[in-house]
Protein backbone atom coordinates (compact mmCIF):
# COMPACT_ATOMS: atom_id res chain seq x y z
CA UNK A 1 0.00 0.00 0.00
CA UNK A 2 1.62 3.23 -0.76
CA UNK A 3 1.34 6.60 1.27
CA UNK A 4 -1.15 8.30 -0.70
CA UNK A 5 -3.31 5.14 -1.08
CA UNK A 6 -3.05 5.08 2.73
CA UNK A 7 -4.21 8.19 3.60
CA UNK A 8 -6.96 8.14 0.91
CA UNK A 9 -8.59 4.43 2.25
CA UNK A 10 -8.55 5.13 5.87
CA UNK A 11 -8.74 9.00 6.09
CA UNK A 12 -10.23 10.91 3.48
CA UNK A 13 -12.70 8.38 2.29
CA UNK A 14 -13.66 7.60 5.76
CA UNK A 15 -14.69 11.39 6.78
CA UNK A 16 -16.02 12.52 3.65
CA UNK A 17 -18.64 9.12 4.71
CA UNK A 18 -19.41 10.46 8.02
CA UNK A 19 -23.06 10.05 8.80
CA UNK A 20 -23.40 12.53 11.17
CA UNK A 21 -24.92 16.05 10.63
CA UNK A 22 -22.38 17.60 13.12
CA UNK A 23 -19.29 16.05 11.30
CA UNK A 24 -21.00 17.81 7.88
CA UNK A 25 -21.19 20.75 9.42
CA UNK A 26 -17.82 21.38 10.28
CA UNK A 27 -17.03 21.70 6.62
CA UNK A 28 -18.56 24.62 6.41
CA UNK A 29 -14.78 26.70 7.95
CA UNK A 30 -12.89 24.53 5.48
CA UNK A 31 -12.14 26.78 2.43
CA UNK A 32 -9.46 23.66 0.89
CA UNK A 33 -8.40 20.26 2.99
CA UNK A 34 -7.23 17.33 2.23
CA UNK A 35 -5.32 17.10 -1.68
CA UNK A 36 -3.48 20.26 -1.95
CA UNK A 37 -0.32 21.66 -0.42
CA UNK A 38 -1.82 23.62 2.46
CA UNK A 39 -5.58 23.43 3.82
CA UNK A 40 -7.12 26.91 3.91
CA UNK A 41 -10.02 27.54 6.84
CA UNK A 42 -11.59 30.74 6.86
CA UNK A 43 -12.60 31.49 11.19
CA UNK A 44 -16.03 33.36 11.35
CA UNK A 45 -16.13 37.12 10.97
CA UNK A 46 -14.23 38.35 14.75
CA UNK A 47 -12.83 35.45 15.87
CA UNK A 48 -9.02 34.46 16.59
CA UNK A 49 -7.65 31.17 16.09
CA UNK A 50 -6.53 29.10 18.36
CA UNK A 51 -3.57 26.86 17.62
CA UNK A 52 -1.86 23.46 19.14
CA UNK A 53 0.45 20.71 18.81
CA UNK A 54 0.66 17.59 20.75
CA UNK A 55 2.73 14.81 19.76
CA UNK A 56 2.68 10.78 20.83
CA UNK A 57 5.28 8.73 20.49
CA UNK A 58 5.54 4.79 21.09
CA UNK A 59 7.25 3.85 24.37
CA UNK A 60 6.90 7.19 25.45
CA UNK A 61 3.31 8.17 25.60
CA UNK A 62 1.62 4.59 24.66
CA UNK A 63 2.69 0.92 25.22
CA UNK A 64 3.29 -0.63 22.16
CA UNK A 65 0.28 -3.45 22.58
CA UNK A 66 -2.53 -0.32 23.08
CA UNK A 67 -5.74 -0.31 21.64
CA UNK A 68 -5.16 1.33 17.90
CA UNK A 69 -8.70 2.72 18.39
CA UNK A 70 -7.90 4.46 21.61
CA UNK A 71 -4.76 5.19 20.47
CA UNK A 72 -6.66 7.30 17.87
CA UNK A 73 -8.82 8.71 19.90
CA UNK A 74 -6.11 10.19 22.62
CA UNK A 75 -3.99 11.17 19.66
CA UNK A 76 -6.93 14.71 18.72
CA UNK A 77 -8.27 14.77 22.75
CA UNK A 78 -5.17 15.89 24.16
CA UNK A 79 -4.63 18.27 21.08
CA UNK A 80 -8.85 19.40 22.10
CA UNK A 81 -8.24 19.49 25.42
CA UNK A 82 -5.68 22.43 24.78
CA UNK A 83 -8.95 23.87 22.91
CA UNK A 84 -10.74 23.47 25.39
CA UNK A 85 -8.24 25.07 27.98
CA UNK A 86 -8.59 28.01 26.23
CA UNK A 87 -12.39 28.45 25.72
CA UNK A 88 -12.18 27.73 21.96
CA UNK A 89 -14.41 25.57 19.63
CA UNK A 90 -12.65 23.49 16.50
CA UNK A 91 -12.17 24.09 12.97
CA UNK A 92 -10.57 21.21 11.93
CA UNK A 93 -6.55 19.44 12.58
CA UNK A 94 -3.43 18.02 10.52
CA UNK A 95 -1.95 14.66 11.05
CA UNK A 96 1.57 13.77 10.53
CA UNK A 97 1.85 10.08 11.02
CA UNK A 98 5.26 8.34 11.21
CA UNK A 99 4.82 4.25 10.75
CA UNK A 100 6.80 1.09 10.70
CA UNK A 101 6.65 -0.38 7.39
CA UNK A 102 4.73 -3.98 9.26
CA UNK A 103 2.07 -1.16 10.45
CA UNK A 104 2.21 0.37 7.46
CA UNK A 105 0.50 -2.84 5.80
CA UNK A 106 -1.77 -3.79 8.41
CA UNK A 107 -5.12 -2.89 7.14
CA UNK A 108 -7.47 -3.83 10.44
CA UNK A 109 -4.75 -2.22 12.87
CA UNK A 110 -5.22 1.36 10.19
CA UNK A 111 -8.52 0.76 10.53
CA UNK A 112 -9.30 0.61 13.77
CA UNK A 113 -6.58 3.70 14.61
CA UNK A 114 -8.57 5.85 12.11
CA UNK A 115 -11.92 4.73 13.10
CA UNK A 116 -10.69 6.16 16.94
CA UNK A 117 -9.63 9.11 15.28
CA UNK A 118 -12.39 10.40 13.28
CA UNK A 119 -15.32 9.24 15.69
CA UNK A 120 -13.48 11.87 18.30
CA UNK A 121 -13.19 14.42 15.41
CA UNK A 122 -16.97 14.03 14.13
CA UNK A 123 -18.54 14.04 17.69
CA UNK A 124 -16.89 17.77 18.24
CA UNK A 125 -17.40 19.00 14.53
CA UNK A 126 -13.48 18.77 13.93
CA UNK A 127 -12.58 17.62 10.51
CA UNK A 128 -9.08 15.86 9.19
CA UNK A 129 -7.72 18.51 6.38
CA UNK A 130 -4.44 17.47 6.03
CA UNK A 131 -1.15 16.21 6.85
CA UNK A 132 1.73 13.92 5.88
CA UNK A 133 3.12 10.31 6.37
CA UNK A 134 6.23 8.73 6.61
CA UNK A 135 8.13 5.75 7.51
CA UNK A 136 9.80 5.32 10.77
CA UNK A 137 9.14 4.49 14.57
CA UNK A 138 5.13 4.82 15.37
CA UNK A 139 4.50 8.67 16.05
CA UNK A 140 1.35 10.49 15.87
CA UNK A 141 1.60 14.17 15.56
CA UNK A 142 -1.37 16.30 15.57
CA UNK A 143 -1.94 20.48 14.77
CA UNK A 144 -5.42 21.75 15.64
CA UNK A 145 -7.02 24.50 15.19
CA UNK A 146 -10.01 26.18 16.73
CA UNK A 147 -11.37 29.89 16.73
CA UNK A 148 -13.00 31.77 19.54
CA UNK A 149 -14.46 35.48 20.03
CA UNK A 150 -11.58 38.26 19.95
CA UNK A 151 -10.20 38.62 23.27
CA UNK A 152 -12.29 36.23 24.93
CA UNK A 153 -9.53 33.34 25.83
CA UNK A 154 -8.97 31.84 28.51
CA UNK A 155 -5.01 32.64 29.16
CA UNK A 156 -2.96 31.09 32.13
CA UNK A 157 -1.89 34.91 33.19
CA UNK A 158 -5.14 36.29 34.73
CA UNK A 159 -5.42 34.27 38.43
CA UNK A 160 -5.44 36.78 41.28
CA UNK A 161 -5.21 37.02 44.53
CA UNK A 162 -8.92 35.64 46.17
CA UNK A 163 -9.53 33.73 43.23
CA UNK A 164 -10.68 30.32 43.85
CA UNK A 165 -9.26 27.28 42.26
CA UNK A 166 -11.11 24.90 40.16
CA UNK A 167 -10.66 21.63 38.80
CA UNK A 168 -13.23 19.19 36.20
CA UNK A 169 -14.53 15.53 36.39
CA UNK A 170 -11.73 13.33 38.19
CA UNK A 171 -8.23 13.10 38.53
CA UNK A 172 -5.42 10.69 39.59
CA UNK A 173 -7.16 7.65 37.43
CA UNK A 174 -4.46 7.82 34.70
CA UNK A 175 -1.63 8.17 36.94
CA UNK A 176 -2.77 4.39 38.61
CA UNK A 177 -3.48 3.07 35.74
CA UNK A 178 0.16 3.70 34.20
CA UNK A 179 1.50 2.47 37.79
CA UNK A 180 -1.01 -0.91 37.45
CA UNK A 181 0.38 -1.61 34.06
CA UNK A 182 4.08 -1.20 35.07
CA UNK A 183 3.69 -3.27 37.48
CA UNK A 184 4.23 -1.00 40.29
CA UNK A 185 0.81 -1.55 42.20
CA UNK A 186 -1.96 -4.06 41.49
CA UNK A 187 -5.39 -2.91 40.58
CA UNK A 188 -8.73 -4.87 40.36
CA UNK A 189 -10.11 -6.13 37.16
CA UNK A 190 -12.98 -3.54 37.47
CA UNK A 191 -11.01 -0.52 39.19
CA UNK A 192 -7.95 -1.06 35.88
CA UNK A 193 -10.61 -1.40 33.55
CA UNK A 194 -12.40 2.37 34.97
CA UNK A 195 -8.52 3.71 35.18
CA UNK A 196 -6.90 3.03 31.68
CA UNK A 197 -10.02 4.20 30.24
CA UNK A 198 -8.99 7.64 31.68
CA UNK A 199 -5.63 7.00 30.28
CA UNK A 200 -6.07 6.14 27.02
CA UNK A 201 -9.39 7.55 26.48
CA UNK A 202 -9.71 11.31 28.06
CA UNK A 203 -12.58 13.25 27.31
CA UNK A 204 -11.65 16.98 25.97
CA UNK A 205 -13.23 19.59 28.24
CA UNK A 206 -14.73 21.57 25.15
CA UNK A 207 -17.92 22.70 26.04
CA UNK A 208 -17.29 23.51 29.77
CA UNK A 209 -13.96 26.02 28.16
CA UNK A 210 -16.58 27.55 26.31
CA UNK A 211 -18.79 28.04 28.80
CA UNK A 212 -16.38 29.65 31.37
CA UNK A 213 -15.57 32.04 28.65
CA UNK A 214 -16.13 35.77 30.35
CA UNK A 215 -15.91 33.65 34.01
CA UNK A 216 -12.93 32.19 34.44
CA UNK A 217 -9.33 34.09 34.75
CA UNK A 218 -7.02 31.81 33.90
CA UNK A 219 -7.22 28.20 32.93
CA UNK A 220 -5.02 25.20 31.97
CA UNK A 221 -5.40 21.97 31.18
CA UNK A 222 -3.76 18.97 33.47
CA UNK A 223 -1.57 17.03 30.86
CA UNK A 224 1.59 16.34 33.26
CA UNK A 225 0.13 16.64 36.68
CA UNK A 226 -1.14 19.09 39.29
CA UNK A 227 1.39 20.26 40.58
CA UNK A 228 3.48 21.07 37.44
CA UNK A 229 0.43 22.45 35.53
CA UNK A 230 -0.82 24.47 38.28
CA UNK A 231 2.24 25.89 38.53
CA UNK A 232 2.29 27.14 35.33
CA UNK A 233 -0.74 29.82 35.81
CA UNK A 234 1.12 30.84 39.22
CA UNK A 235 4.26 31.40 37.17
CA UNK A 236 2.22 33.39 34.79
CA UNK A 237 0.47 35.15 36.94
CA UNK A 238 2.89 35.51 39.62
CA UNK A 239 0.87 34.80 42.65
CA UNK A 240 0.37 31.72 44.37
CA UNK A 241 -2.00 28.35 45.89
CA UNK A 242 -3.31 27.10 48.68
CA UNK A 243 -4.23 23.83 47.15
CA UNK A 244 -6.97 21.27 49.64
CA UNK A 245 -5.17 17.76 47.92
CA UNK A 246 -7.28 15.81 50.79
CA UNK A 247 -10.30 17.60 48.35
CA UNK A 248 -8.58 16.72 45.05
CA UNK A 249 -7.98 13.42 45.60
CA UNK A 250 -11.17 12.58 46.45
CA UNK A 251 -11.65 12.88 43.09
CA UNK A 252 -10.09 9.84 41.94
CA UNK A 253 -13.23 7.61 40.99
CA UNK A 254 -11.61 4.39 41.46
CA UNK A 255 -10.47 5.14 45.17
CA UNK A 256 -13.61 3.79 47.01
CA UNK A 257 -12.77 0.14 44.63
CA UNK A 258 -9.49 0.29 46.84
CA UNK A 259 -10.67 0.60 50.22
CA UNK A 260 -9.33 -2.11 52.43
CA UNK A 261 -6.79 -3.17 49.41
CA UNK A 262 -3.95 -4.19 50.42
CA UNK A 263 -0.47 -2.15 49.30
CA UNK A 264 0.12 1.49 48.99
CA UNK A 265 -3.12 3.28 49.32
CA UNK A 266 -2.72 5.49 52.07
CA UNK A 267 -3.96 9.11 51.92
CA UNK A 268 -0.03 10.34 51.20
CA UNK A 269 -0.27 7.87 48.36
CA UNK A 270 -3.91 9.42 47.38
CA UNK A 271 -2.18 13.12 47.40
CA UNK A 272 0.53 12.05 45.62
CA UNK A 273 -1.46 10.39 42.97
CA UNK A 274 -3.44 13.65 42.11
CA UNK A 275 -0.54 16.50 42.83
CA UNK A 276 2.07 14.23 40.07
CA UNK A 277 -0.06 12.57 38.17
CA UNK A 278 -0.44 13.26 34.58
CA UNK A 279 -2.91 12.52 31.48
CA UNK A 280 -5.62 13.30 32.81
CA UNK A 281 -6.64 16.32 30.87
CA UNK A 282 -8.98 17.95 32.62
CA UNK A 283 -9.69 21.40 32.80
CA UNK A 284 -8.02 22.99 36.16
CA UNK A 285 -9.29 27.29 36.35
CA UNK A 286 -9.85 30.29 38.49
CA UNK A 287 -12.42 32.63 39.04
CA UNK A 288 -13.66 35.35 41.25
CA UNK A 289 -14.93 34.26 44.58
CA UNK A 290 -17.91 36.63 43.45
CA UNK A 291 -18.56 34.26 40.21
CA UNK A 292 -18.86 31.21 42.34
CA UNK A 293 -22.19 30.51 41.26
CA UNK A 294 -21.62 31.46 37.71
CA UNK A 295 -18.85 29.17 37.66
CA UNK A 296 -21.38 26.46 38.84
CA UNK A 297 -24.27 27.13 36.05
CA UNK A 298 -21.13 27.29 33.48
CA UNK A 299 -20.33 23.63 34.61
CA UNK A 300 -24.11 22.76 34.92
CA UNK A 301 -24.68 24.09 31.07
CA UNK A 302 -21.73 21.95 30.17
CA UNK A 303 -23.09 18.53 31.90
CA UNK A 304 -19.44 18.45 33.11
CA UNK A 305 -18.88 18.38 37.52
CA UNK A 306 -16.50 20.75 38.76
CA UNK A 307 -14.93 20.51 42.47
CA UNK A 308 -13.60 24.03 44.01
CA UNK A 309 -10.15 22.56 45.42
CA UNK A 310 -8.01 25.70 47.05
CA UNK A 311 -7.42 29.41 46.34
CA UNK A 312 -5.16 31.86 44.47
CA UNK A 313 -2.83 33.90 46.84
CA UNK A 314 -0.56 36.71 46.64
CA UNK A 315 2.36 34.89 48.03
CA UNK A 316 4.17 32.91 45.39
CA UNK A 317 4.08 29.22 45.51
CA UNK A 318 2.01 26.48 45.74
CA UNK A 319 1.31 25.28 49.07
CA UNK A 320 -0.52 21.99 49.70
CA UNK A 321 -2.61 21.67 53.02
CA UNK A 322 -5.09 18.54 54.42
CA UNK A 323 -8.61 18.98 54.65
CA UNK A 324 -8.41 20.97 57.77
CA UNK A 325 -6.36 23.01 56.43
CA UNK A 326 -3.10 22.09 57.62
CA UNK A 327 0.14 22.54 55.24
CA UNK A 328 1.60 19.22 53.95
CA UNK A 329 5.34 18.59 52.83
CA UNK A 330 4.92 16.44 50.30
CA UNK A 331 7.62 15.90 47.09
CA UNK A 332 6.38 14.82 44.27
CA UNK A 333 6.60 16.47 41.41
CA UNK A 334 4.96 16.81 37.80
CA UNK A 335 6.15 14.92 34.97
CA UNK A 336 8.86 16.10 33.15
CA UNK A 337 10.06 14.60 29.68
CA UNK A 338 13.57 15.94 30.04
CA UNK A 339 13.92 15.37 34.42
Amino acid sequence: MSEFDLIERFFRQKWAAAPTQQAQAATDSIVLGIGDDCALLQPAPGQQLAVSCDMLVEGRHFFADVDAAALGHKALAVNLSDLAAMGAEPLGFTLALALPPARAQDAPWLDALSDGLLALAAQHACPLVGGDTTAGPLNLCITVFGQLPAGQALRRDGARAGDELWVSGTLGDARLALQALRGDIALPPAALATARARLERPTPRLALGRALRGIASSAIDLSDGLAGDLGHILAASRVGACVDLDAASNLIAVRACLAGASGPFGQDFWRRTVLAGGDDYELAFTAPAAAHAAVRAAAQAAATPVTRIGRIEAAPGLRPTDGAGQPLVLTAQSFDHFG
